[in-house]
């Protein structure tokens, strides 16, 4: 498996992979999500570090196991190619840059004079690799110093403030164009075949026609074809009847954690396309006739009759 997927190939394709599952998953808009969010750079930036220092840690062991081995086992690991020096030379040149590390054979050359009870030490340097992430670090540190402290860019209070005003133009985007936050005050009646049709659908995959009739003629509940109606026969009042149901009528339970509100539309549009069908078996005439007058530049819903009216 190291010969097919070497480290030099094998730490880019994972970190790869992970990059490239980072940005699917996180909905960044247009901008890549490594810059939208720096979080996720940082945490690309540590994945990565510490998928490299698993290589050289595995490297080193499998140097140091080798070294153990007898000559006819070592033979045998070179005809299986299973060792970290079978790999390729700038693979080797590689690892000894970001390690600098001494093989036995040359610690000789890093050991100590002093022994303490026979045992000896090496004076070995810190890893570049090390060495460079400490570099790093005191970098960042400085710009950090000068960008927020010196320069006064801004404070965290500030940014807490900008990233809530942008989550807040954010939010009410979304709600601008979010099918399914439908509400009594935005409800409208909708009137294209297509959702008409989901309007029957919906109507008929919720039982609704068990109390209603097949064809809306009235049962256990009133007849829906007429001009008579109980709560009053706009897209509106059905839209809160059907979400919230009827304190006039218990059997008629609201239906708001059952159907979606745009569903909920759809079944009061439905609804009011089927007035005046008069089909057979109509039930007789419950409520008051309600109508739907201009009043006022908005169209304001009325009832000719309040006494049956909610």
């Amino acid at each position: 498996m190291k010969n097919i997927f070497p480290s030099y190939i094998r730490v880019p394709l994972i970190f790869a992979f992970v990059f490239a599952s980072l940005e699917y998953f996180i909905d960044s808009g247009e901008k890549p999500a490594f810059i939208e969010y720096p979080i996720v750079s940082l945490i690309l930036g540590v994945f990565l570090f510490i998928l490299v220092a698993i290589e050289i840690v595995f490297a080193a062991v499998d140097k140091v196991t080798y070294t153990f081995l007898s000559e006819e086992e070592k033979e045998q690991l070179k005809l299986e190619e299973a060792l970290p020096f079978t790999e390729s030379k700038f693979y080797k040149n590689l690892m000894n840059k970001l390690t600098r590390s001494k093989s036995i054979e040359q610690e000789a050359d890093v050991m100590l004079d002093h022994d303490y009870d026979g045992i000896k030490e090496l004076d070995n340097v810190l890893p570049p690799w090390w060495v460079y992430l400490f570099y790093a670090c005191i970098i960042f540190s400085v710009v950090y110093l000068v960008r927020f402290h010196i320069v006064g860019d801004y404070t965290q209070a500030e940014e807490y403030e900008m990233a809530m005003v942008q989550a807040e133009k954010e939010h009410q985007e979304y709600l601008k164009n979010a099918p399914d936050l439908v509400n009594v005050d935005n409800v409208v009646l909708m009137t294209d075949a297509a959702s008409i049709a989901e309007g029957k659908k919906a109507f008929e995959s919720n039982n609704c026609f068990s109390c209603h009739g097949q064809n809306l003629q009235g049962g256990i509940g009133p007849n829906l074809t007429d001009k008579y109606w109980i709560n009053g026969g706009g897209v509106k009042e059905l839209f809160t009847i059907i979400s919230e149901g009827s304190s006039k009528n218990p059997v008629m339970a609201p239906w708001k954690d059952v159907i979606k509100p745009t569903d909920i539309q759809k079944i009061a549009s439905y609804i009011l396309s089927m007035q005046g069908t008069n089909p057979d078996g109509a039930k007789d005439p419950e409520g008051a006739i309600w109508e739907e007058i201009a009043a006022t530049p908005e169209n304001v819903e009325v009832v000719t009759d309040s006494t049956n009216v909610e």
